[in-house]
Parts: structure tokens; sequence; C-alpha cells
């Protein structure tokens, strides 16, 4: 029997005869040896675009898609394209409304490994990201990026009707509600509506501080 065929035929049995010598891992096929990299942490396979190094052939493969803009994975509901079989995964679960991945903590459920990862924090309190100007460190990279504005004081996000800019998107969302007059955020005691946040939560304290709320906006002791 050929070497090709034997190796062939494990995919079928499920026999993994391939071991590492330094971690134990097993394999049904001969590919100890990419799996060695991660130990030693060498990586043969370069991009001859941007100089990327990486450790396996077929990583190399998905990574050269960034640089042609290929995108070949489709989502069939939507018709959305993407350069990673991995990402169409955690988008279809838009759609299908999957959570896969359960925190042991406190069973709430996600649709993406990262996102769990990242609420698990809320229980442990890690903050794995510092800023490098002042030190404070926080457990989102996010929240860490828009820190940096602070220092930077960068504002990437505009208004397209007035012009103003914000250092977050968020921000930047809720005052267009200035201009349209939209009033997203409803008081579930009197029903109010108001067009930021911070608004409903100063009025919530009217229903909270032991006096009576009409609706039209006057308070009775």
């Amino acid at each position: 029997m050929s070497r090709s065929l034997f190796q062939h035929k494990l995919i079928h049995t499920g026999k993994k005869v391939y071991h590492c010598g330094i971690c134990g891992k097993t394999f049904s096929e001969s590919s100890s040896t990419a799996h060695k990299r991660v130990h030693t942490g060498e990586r043969p396979y370069r991009c001859d675009i941007c100089g990327k190094k990486f450790s396996q052939n077929s990583n190399l493969s998905l990574h050269k898609y960034i640089h042609t803009g290929e995108k070949p994975y489709h989502c069939n509901i939507c018709g959305k394209t993407f350069s990673l079989s991995g990402n169409l995964s955690s988008h279809i679960r838009i759609h299908t409304g999957e959570k896969p991945y359960h925190c042991e903590t406190c069973g709430k459920a996600f649709s993406q490994n990262g996102s769990l990862s990242c609420h698990k924090r809320t229980h442990t309190g890690e903050k794995p990201y510092r800023c490098n100007i002042c030190a404070k460190t926080f457990s989102h990279n996010h929240n860490l990026i828009n820190h940096k504005r602070l220092h930077t004081g960068d504002k990437p996000y505009h208004c397209d009707i007035c012009g103003k800019t914000f250092s977050q998107k968020t921000i930047s969302i809720t005052h267009k509600h200035i201009h349209t007059r939209k009033k997203p955020y409803n008081c579930d005691i009197c029903n109010k509506t108001f067009s930021q946040k911070r608004y409903l939560f100063s009025h919530r304290r009217i229903h909270t501080d032991g006096r009576s709320h009409q609706c039209d906006g006057k308070i009775k002791i």
C-alpha cells in the first residue's frame, strides 16, 4: 500500500497514528510537522506582498485574500461575501440566531467565541489592554482605542448634516437624533421618550426620588 493511500484511508477510519512528541496531540494525517511549529514558532511561508509569515501554507493562501480583495464565501440568505469561511459561519448566526458559546459562570450565550471571551472579563475583572500613554487599563480593545483619542484628539466620526465631529461612533449616532428628532429611548414607567440615553437616565430619577411625575414634564410634590 502506498503512503498516500494509507494516509487517505485514515480519514475514513478516524485513526490517529501520528503524534506530537512535545505535547502528545495526535493526528490522523501526517500534519504533526505543521503542528510542531506551534511550539517552535517557525513560520516558513511568507507573503510576497507584505512580508507577513505563516506556519502553514493554507493560512498564507487565506491571508492573500486581504490583498486581492477576493471574497469567495457568500451568504445564501443575504448575499454578503467574505474572504474567510470562518467569517461566513459567524455571519450566518445573525440570521439563524444561533448562540453556541455559553458562559459557564452566568449562562449567557453568544454567537461568537470572541464575544464570549470578552464577556468573561466582566466576571474576572481582567483588563489586558493598557494605554501606553497614561497606563489606564481596559477589558476590551475597542474601549482602549476610543480612550486613546482623548490623548490624540482624533475625531474620525462626523455628522453628515452639520459637520460636527466625534471621537466615538456611538456618540455620532445619538447626535444625529437632534436633526432627525428621533427618540429611541423609552421610559418603562411613564413611556416618555428621549433622543439620548443620558436624558433618559436623568429622567428616571424623577420616579425614584419619591416624587410623582406627569408625562407632560411637570412635577408634583
